[in-house]
């Protein structure tokens, strides 16, 4: 054999950064409070604190809640706010919102907390594909995170990465 394959990818500097490797475990949970409402549009007071009371919130624990109104009940914003201090000693993480709305702000947390000083000046490629539910906006944070540290970043993979940044 004259020619002996190389592996430049394995053999360069390129730093992948998965996002998927963050991924937090926990259930997440739409929590929909439409059948809380009398009819499910209107917000009774007394009734609302009384489920709230009565309600069994251990079920939640280690879980990440997006609390919604499905309907075009005009929900006050103390409401959100009683039901997010009785799930406190329970879930890890408690949004208004939907499921998209959860996994960025679960994300955000993630890359808030992410040490980036180990890429300074290296090249970078954030991992592009992902089995686990991944928000778009979770890119865009980890790009502007990494940016003020790496030489380069690209998106997607090694093999066919695109360019994003380079440090001049």
């Amino acid at each position: 054999m004259a020619d002996e394959i190389i592996n430049r990818v394995a053999n360069s500097k390129l730093i992948t950064v998965n996002l998927e490797d963050y991924y937090p475990q926990g259930n997440r949970v739409l929590f929909d409070i439409k059948d809380w409402l009398f009819k499910g549009f209107v917000l009774r007071e007394k009734d609302f604190r009384a489920q709230a009371l009565e309600f069994n919130w251990e079920q939640y624990q280690g879980a990440y809640i997006a609390l919604t109104c499905s309907t075009d009940a005009i929900v006050p914003g103390w409401a959100y706010m009683l039901l997010s201090i009785h799930l406190e000693p329970y879930a890890k993480k408690t949004i208004i919102g939907n499921l998209d709305n959860l996994e960025t702000a679960i994300y955000q947390d993630v890359i808030n907390a992410l040490d980036v000083s180990e890429f300074e000046d290296k090249p970078i490629i954030i991992k592009g594909c992902s089995k686990k539910p991944v928000p778009q906006n979770a890119y865009i944070m980890l790009a502007n995170k990494l940016q003020p540290f790496a030489k380069s970043i690209m998106y997607g993979e090694a093999c066919s990465s695109v360019p994003l940044y380079k440090k001049k």
